[in-house]
């Protein structure tokens, strides 16, 4: 499981917030038909999106991990029985 999705997600909130910047500069009002303020918020929004998503799988495969590893640990036979 390779981490690009929240590499992509990290370059659509740091995009979001350059172009915030420029709006706020006066610089951009329009890309294409659509105002900076609504590309600036789904490139912000899709980019939390994927981050938080992934963070998210990670920990909960973490978990499972673990669980495995306390299951596997209950079931070896201890020394001095049977």
């Amino acid at each position: 499981m390779t981490r690009a999705g929240r590499f992509v997600g990290y370059a659509f909130m740091a995009a979001a917030a350059l172009l915030a910047v420029a709006m706020r500069r006066n610089e951009v009002e329009a890309l294409g038909p659509f105002p900076v303020v609504a590309v600036a918020l789904l490139l912000g929004m899709v980019g939390v999106m994927l981050v938080f998503t992934d963070l998210m799988v990670r920990g909960l495969y973490a978990q499972v991990d673990a669980a495995k590893r306390v299951e596997q640990d209950s079931e070896a036979p201890s020394d001095g029985e049977g």
